[in-house]
C-alpha cells in the first residue's frame, strides 16, 4: 500500500489518509482480508504522528472499509469490496468524514484527557437531584417507562419552557414549542423542513462541526461567515449576501461554540434587518443560554418568529444522557415539524421529558444553575489567565477585556470554552501532535471550519484546564515557534512526560 500524503496541504492528514485508503480499496488493489500496517508502522513509514493515523483508521472502520481485530490489527473488510464498492457511496462517505472526529472521541474515551470536550465534569452535575427526579417519575408515572410520548412533546415540560423563555423576551406558548431529542434533532428537523439539495446556507466560521456535517448530509452548500468577538462579521456577511441567495443563516447567539463570544446588540439588530431585506431565515442556536446569568438580546425576542426560528436545550447543562432539546417557532412551522418527527422518530422519550419537567418544577434545576454558572465563570477566568501566562493568545483579546461586562449587561466572552492559539503557529494540527505525549487530545481548529480549512486556533474546555496534563501541554505548546518541527516537539514532550509531568 503506497499512499500520497502532503504534509504541507491545507487538508488535514486524517482526511488525506481516509481518502487515500478508500481509493486504494476501491481500485481493487487490495483484497478482502488484507492486513494494513499497524498504526505505529504507518506513522513511521510516512514520518507522521500516530494521532491522525488512529483517527483515520477509526473512521475507516466506522465507514465499513476496515475491520478491527483486537490484538491483531486492521484488515480490509469483505463489505468494502462486496457491498460498498458497488453502491453509491458519496453520502455515506460525507457522513463518515464529518462525524469521524466526533466518533473517535467516544472510542478513545478514558485513554486521553479530551481537552476540547463539549461536556462539563460529572462532579459539577447535580446527580442527586437527577436520581431523585428519576425515582419520582418511575414511582408516580410508570407508564412513561414503556409508552410512547407525543410528537410535540410533554405538555408540562412545554409549559415550563414557556416560563423559562419569558425572561429572554421570547413570547411563546405551547403551540410555539416542539420538544426534540436534543438540539441536534431540532436542527435536523429544520433542515428537512426548510432545505433541499443544492440550496445555499450561511454558517459561522468557526462554528459547530456537527451542524456542518448535518447540512452536508442534506446536500446543502455551505458558505462561511467570519465570527468576530461581537458576532458574525457584518462586512463579510454583506459581501456574501451580494454574491449568494441563502435560504438560511445558522447563528449561535450566546457563548458561541467554539469561541465563547456573544452577539452584541448592534450586530443582532443589523442581522434581523438583513434577514428581512434578503429574505432568509435565521436559525438561532441558543443551546448555551442557561450558562448566561444576565440575559442579553435574543434574535427571537427582537423578531418574534417572523424571520427567526429558535433552538435550545437542556442537555448541555442538565445531563448529556437526558436528550432534551426544543424548537420555538411560528405555530404553523411547529405543526409541520411535529409531522416530520412523527414520520422519522414517532416521538421523543416520554420518561426523559417527565424527568426534566420534574427537575424544573421542583426548583432543583434553578438552584443547580446558580452553582454551575459560578463554577463556569471561575473556570473561564482561571483558564484565560493560565493560557495568557504561558503566552497563548485568546480570541477577542486579553482575559480582563474578554470577561468584563460591557454596556447593557452585554458580556463579550463566557461559557465552557476558550478559543486559543499559540502565536506564530499557523496550523493547530501541530498542537494536536504536541498534546499526544502528555496524554492530551485536542482537535485541530480545521474541524471547526465549514470546509476543513487550516486554522491556528483550538477549542479548550475551561473545566479541564487545571489538570496537570493540560498544564504541561500548555507550557510545551507555548515553546513552539513558526519554524519548529513536529518531531522536535514530540521529543520535548516525551522528556517532560518521562520526568512525571505528563505521563499517561
Amino acid at each position: 500500500m503506497k499512499l500520497e500524503l502532503d504534509r504541507t496541504s491545507n487538508v488535514p492528514l486524517t482526511e488525506q489518509i481516509v481518502s487515500a485508503v478508500q481509493t486504494w480499496i476501491r481500485s481493487r488493489a487490495a483484497h478482502p482480508g488484507a492486513r494494513l500496517p499497524s498504526i505505529r508502522q504507518f506513522a513511521a513509514d510516512y514520518a507522521i504522528s500516530r494521532f491522525p493515523v488512529i483517527e483515520a483508521y477509526d473512521r475507516l472502520v466506522s465507514l465499513g472499509y476496515l475491520d478491527s481485530r483486537h490484538g491483531s490489527g486492521f484488515y480490509v473488510s469483505e463489505y468494502a469490496r462486496s457491498g460498498m464498492s458497488g453502491m453509491g457511496t458519496c453520502d455515506l462517505t460525507n457522513a463518515a468524514d464529518e462525524s469521524g472526529h466526533l466518533l473517535s472521541q467516544f472510542e478513545r474515551a478514558g485513554e486521553l484527557l479530551q481537552l476540547d470536550s463539549g461536556s462539563i465534569p460529572q462532579a459539577w452535575r447535580d446527580v442527586d437531584a437527577l436520581g431523585q427526579a428519576i425515582r419520582h417519575v418511575s414511582r408516580t408515572d410508570p407508564a412513561s417507562l414503556v409508552d410512547y410520548g407525543t410528537p410535540a412533546g410533554d405538555a408540562t415540560l412545554r409549559e415550563h419552557l414557556r416560563n423559562r423563555l419569558a425572561p429572554l423576551g421570547i413570547a411563546a406558548d405551547a403551540k410555539h414549542i416542539l420538544i426534540t431529542e436534543g438540539a441536534s434533532e431540532g436542527l435536523d428537523l429544520l433542515m428537512r423542513y426548510m432545505l433541499k439539495p443544492g440550496d445555499t446556507v450561511l454558517v459561522e466560521d468557526p462554528g459547530y462541526y456537527n451542524l456542518y456535517g448535518l447540512l452536508k448530509l442534506h446536500g446543502v452548500r455551505l458558505v462561511g461567515i467570519r465570527r468576530t468577538a461581537s458576532g458574525p462579521d457584518l462586512d463579510h456577511l454583506h459581501a456574501m449576501l451580494a454574491e449568494h441567495r441563502p435560504r438560511a443563516f445558522f447563528v449561535n447567539t450566546v457563548f458561541h461554540n467554539p469561541t465563547g463570544s456573544t452577539i452584541s446588540p448592534p450586530v443582532a439588530f443589523r442581522l434581523l434587518q438583513l434577514a428581512r431585506e434578503h429574505r432568509f431565515t435565521i436559525v438561532e442556536d441558543d443551546i448555551y443560554a442557561d450558562f448566561q446569568a444576565d440575559p442579553t438580546d435574543r434574535l427571537a425576542a427582537l423578531d418574534q418568529f417572523e424571520h427567526v426560528v429558535y433552538v435550545g436545550g437542556l442537555s448541555k447543562t442538565l445531563s448529556s444522557a437526558l436528550r432534551v432539546g426544543y424548537v420555538v417557532a411560528n405555530p404553523a412551522i411547529v405543526r409541520d415539524l411535529a409531522a416530520i418527527k412523527a414520520l422519522t422518530t414517532i416521538s421523543g422519550s416520554r420518561f426523559t421529558q417527565a424527568v426534566a419537567a420534574t427537575l424544573l418544577e421542583r426548583g432543583a434545576y434553578r438552584k443547580y444553575l446558580e452553582r454551575l454558572r459560578r463554577r463556569v465563570a471561575e473556570a473561564q477566568g482561571s483558564a484565560a489567565r493560565t493560557l495568557e501566562a504561558h503566552g497563548w493568545e485568546l480570541f477577542g483579546g486579553p482575559a480582563a477585556a474578554a470577561t468584563a461586562p460591557a454596556a447593557r449587561g452585554y458580556t463579550q466572552t463566557g461559557g465552557k470554552f476558550v478559543w486559543a492559539r499559540v502565536p506564530h503557529v499557523e496550523d493547530s494540527a501541530r498542537l494536536a501532535v504536541c498534546g499526544e505525549p502528555f496524554g492530551v487530545a485536542v482537535s485541530p481548529g480545521s474541524h471547526f471550519r465549514p470546509h476543513g480549512e487550516t486554522s491556528p486556533w483550538i477549542r479548550i474546555n475551561v473545566a479541564l484546564t487545571p489538570d496537570p496534563r493540560a498544564q504541561a501541554f500548555f507550557a510545551a505548546a507555548a515553546r513552539l515557534d513558526g519554524e519548529a518541527r513536529d518531531t522536535s516537539v514530540r521529543a520535548a514532550g516525551g522528556e517532560k512526560a518521562a520526568s512525571g509531568g505528563g505521563r499517561r
